[in-house]
C-alpha cells in the first residue's frame, strides 16, 4: 500500500494528502503553509493542541474539528471562531463534504492522563475510499477494539499511552492493511521503539505493512 501521502512531523503531528489536505494535532510546524482543508484536534494537551501551529496551516476556508469538551478553549483562541470550527463527541459519525469522520473514544484505562470523562477522541477519516485511523493518546480499550480501518496511526511510546508491545498486539488483532507508529522518540519513548514495534508486528502478522516515519 502506498503511504507516501502521509507525513508524521513529530509526536502525533500528522499530514495526509489526498483529495483534501488533512492535518491531525499539528505541533512544532515551522513553515507558514496555509494549505489545510481540515485540521483535527484529538485533545487539549500542549503537544496536540498548539494554536501557533494551527495558524501556520489555516487558510480562509479551513475547518477545524475538535472534541465538544474543548469548545470553550478552542473558541477562546484568537483566529478560531464558530464559523470555522465544528465540535463532536466521541462515538459519532459526520460528513464534511466528501470526507466521512468517525470519532473514536481515546482514553487511558488506569492511568490518570487521559480519563474517559474528558471525552477526548481519535478519528477514523474516510477519504478517497481509504479509512485512516488516527488514535490520539489512548490505551488499548474496548472502544478502539471496534475500529475498522485500512491505515492506523497509533501511539507506542508508553507512559501516557499504550506501549510498543501493547500497540503491536492491538494492531495484530485490528488487522489494518498498514500501520504507522507515532508518539515516541521525543517527549516519551525511545527512537528505537519504532523498529521494535515493527519487528513485533511483522513477527506476529507478516501481512500488515509497517512504516516508520519518526
Amino acid at each position: 500500500m502506498n503511504l507516501n501521502n502521509i507525513t508524521v512531523n513529530t509526536q502525533s503531528s500528522i499530514r495526509i494528502e489526498g483529495s483534501k489536505i488533512l492535518y491531525f494535532d499539528p505541533f512544532k510546524i515551522e513553515a507558514d503553509k496555509h494549505d489545510a482543508d481540515i485540521i483535527f484536534i484529538t485533545h487539549e494537551h500542549f503537544d496536540h493542541f498548539e494554536p501557533e501551529s494551527i495558524m501556520k496551516l489555516k487558510k480562509e476556508n479551513t475547518i477545524l474539528v475538535a472534541p465538544e469538551s474543548m469548545k470553550k478553549q478552542v473558541l477562546s483562541t484568537q483566529g478560531l471562531t464558530s464559523d470555522n470550527c465544528v465540535f463532536y463527541n466521541p462515538g459519532e459519525t459526520h460528513e464534511q463534504g466528501d470526507i466521512t469522520i468517525e470519532t473514536i473514544p481515546a482514553y487511558n484505562n488506569l492511568k490518570p492522563f487521559h480519563p474517559k470523562s474528558k471525552k477526548w477522541q481519535g478519528y477514523v477519516v474516510k477519504m478517497d475510499d481509504i479509512r485512516y485511523y488516527v488514535a490520539g493518546d489512548t490505551d488499548v480499550n474496548e472502544d478502539i477494539k471496534k475500529v475498522q480501518c485500512d491505515v492506523a496511526m497509533i501511539p507506542i511510546g508508553g507512559h501516557y499511552t499504550m506501549d510498543k508491545k501493547q500497540a503491536a498486539d492491538y494492531i495484530v488483532s485490528l488487522k489494518p492493511k498498514a500501520v504507522i507508529p507515532t508518539h515516541y522518540g521525543s517527549i516519551v519513548g525511545d527512537k528505537a521503539d519504532g523498529q521494535a514495534f515493527k519487528a513485533d508486528v511483522e513477527r506476529l502478522d507478516g501481512e500488515i505493512q509497517v512504516e516508520i516515519r519518526l
